[in-house]
């Protein structure tokens, strides 16, 4: 009976970009697990009806995403659900989308280096929730005023960390003038108690003025130097040691022909 069945536990949500996953323990043997989604004003959803797995992909119910849910994570018999028994439940924690869901990495689409200025242009992450149109929300569709972005950059080489902060989708900032910078772009939510930082985009550096000695160091400047010396003694000795060859060839020749004419 359903008073047998053991009840989920260790249940948590993990959440970036509005991308929400169910998780708990443990593994089913002999019955299955039927989730629930409830929230303070919305109706009960359910999802992953009669699954034998221990995560569910709650984003779809979660389209208010104001709104705070909890999921029961039922623990049922397949021939029993059309019981009027209530079968035995687990009560997750409350969660909230919208002060919750982490931010994911902003994608740098490009920058560039001119002068004593850098430019950077980056582009939302997008959420799995779709326009009327079918094109995807990006979290600052959804954000709104709340996100904004921080550019965090420095000189290449050192460990002095500048940043700059922005709500727009382009960052310039003064740099100096032939010094390459190395940078990231990441989403912050000021509003935010926890979660407030997004995760990080790649780090890029620009290239401006790079040259060899700056990029492999001074063990390539001396393995170019070595074979610089080795070039210029080869073109110093070769010609002599071709001439002296040539002339030793002739000497010989002509002690050849002397002798033959001696015969």
């Amino acid at each position: 009976g359903y008073e047998e069945l053991p009840t989920a536990v260790n249940i948590t949500w993990s959440s970036i970009n509005f991308k929400t996953i169910l998780q708990w323990q443990p593994k089913p043997s002999g019955y299955f697990y039927t989730v629930e989604i409830h929230g303070r004003t919305s109706d009960v959803k359910r999802k992953c009806i009669l699954t034998s797995e221990t995560e569910c992909d709650v984003t779809d119910a979660l389209r208010n995403v104001k709104e705070t849910y909890t999921a029961h994570i039922l623990s049922v018999m397949p021939a029993e659900m059309d019981n009027f028994e209530e079968p035995p439940f687990a009560v997750s924690e409350k969660f909230t989308p919208y002060s919750q869901t982490i931010i994911g990495k902003p994608e740098i689409k490009d920058y560039s280096q001119e002068g004593s200025k850098l430019n950077v242009v980056f582009k939302d992450p997008l959420t799995p929730y779709v326009f009327l149109n079918g094109s995807f929300q990006s979290v600052q569709d959804i954000f709104q005023h709340d996100l904004e972005y921080k550019l965090y950059y420095w000189k290449d080489q050192s460990s002095g960390k500048k940043d700059v902060t922005t709500k727009s989708h382009n960052f310039e900032v003064s740099v100096d003038s032939g010094k390459n910078y190395c940078f990231y772009v990441q989403g912050i939510i000021p509003s935010r108690r926890e979660n407030r930082y997004g995760q990080e985009s790649m780090v890029l550096c620009t290239n401006v003025g790079r040259n060899i000695l700056d990029e492999y160091g001074t063990e390539v400047f001396i393995i170019l130097a070595v074979i610089a010396v080795a070039v210029i003694t080869l073109a110093i000795v070769l010609p002599v040691v071709l001439c002296k060859c040539k002339k030793a060839k002739k000497a010989r020749a002509v002690r050849e022909k002397e002798l033959l004419n001696g015969v």
